[in-house]
């Protein structure tokens, strides 16, 4: 058996066209991590392509290569940080816990990594949310991502019996917009004031259980 995983990675590891698909997506990833960093230090109107050619230490060339203007950068910025969102949903739905507890750990998971997102990108804080539609637009594969685990979780649930729902659809709908418009207070702490977070979470499970059982 090792001895077919050793043969298989050298293979796969020697192979010239796998090395360069890994050198061009260590390329681009490097790009959007100093246009990161540019936009959150200097802001995004600041900040030049000439900016991040130069603190990528890659050229103008090659950062024209891969992105025509800073705007298309701007939307690699804003889909990377979503991937993050994106892998922690995938890992809170498939823990070994009750559909309830799901539910919470998605509403919980999607307002704080939106939270650390947003905080860690300084000044970018601000161009997050200046233009709704660029971010909405970005967001439109991930939002369809986070209801069809919704749906997943819910449909779980009600074979379970731990959830009666007319329409799984419609409450995953319901619930992905409910958290939506909490990001912007929960960024700002405007969420639960004066409860603890053990508070706010049971409160929030006791709405959920009311509303889907």
């Amino acid at each position: 058996m090792w001895v077919c995983v050793i043969v298989t990675y050298a293979l796969f590891h020697n192979n010239p066209q796998h090395r360069s698909i890994m050198s061009i997506s260590k390329t681009r990833n490097h790009l959007v991590e100093c246009a990161r960093e540019l936009f959150a230090r200097k802001g995004f109107e600041a900040t030049t392509m000439n900016d991040i050619a130069s603190a990528s230490n890659k050229g103008r060339r090659t950062l024209y290569t891969y992105f025509k203007n800073k705007e298309e950068l701007y939307e690699a910025v804003i889909t990377s940080e979503l991937e993050i969102l994106s892998e922690r949903l995938d890992e809170t739905a498939n823990k070994i816990i009750s559909p309830e507890e799901k539910i919470i750990g998605i509403i919980y998971t999607h307002l704080s990594v939106i939270k650390e997102v947003v905080t860690r990108n300084g000044t970018l804080r601000a161009e997050f949310f200046r233009d709704i539609r660029t971010v909405e637009r970005v967001r439109r594969a991930f939002d369809e991502e986070e209801r069809s685990v919704l749906r997943q979780v819910l449909q779980e649930g009600v074979d379970r019996n731990h959830f009666k729902i007319e329409s799984i659809p419609l409450v995953a709908d319901i619930i992905h917009y409910a958290i939506k418009g909490m990001e912007v207070p929960y960024i700002y702490d405007r969420v639960a004031k004066g409860l603890s977070s053990d508070d706010s979470k049971r409160i929030v499970c006791d709405i959920l259980n009311k509303v889907l059982k």
